[in-house]
């Protein structure tokens, strides 16, 4: 049922006849300029990528802490609520 059908007689891959393209001779690419990476923007990505993530861990630690004291403000008030 799933078994491929395959033809019965299979057709011979086409034969292929080289032409000439010209000389041989190897032709040169124009180099590209070099680029140099001086050591202050490497010091200066490396400085904005700490800062960066010193934000980033500021900013999750605050977030964590209002939910804490949202959810012990709730329970304080639900408490007072039902005296």
């Amino acid at each position: 049922m799933f078994l491929p059908k395959y033809p019965d007689h299979p057709t011979p891959p086409p034969a292929h006849t080289p032409t000439s393209a010209g000389p041989a001779t190897p032709t040169r690419r124009p180099a590209l300029p070099a680029v140099s990476v001086s050591t202050g923007a490497v010091l200066a990505v490396l400085t904005g990528g700490v800062v960066l993530t010193a934000l980033l861990a500021a900013v999750a630690v605050s977030a964590v802490s209002v939910a804490i004291a949202a959810v012990v403000l709730r329970s304080l008030l639900r408490e007072h609520n039902r005296r």
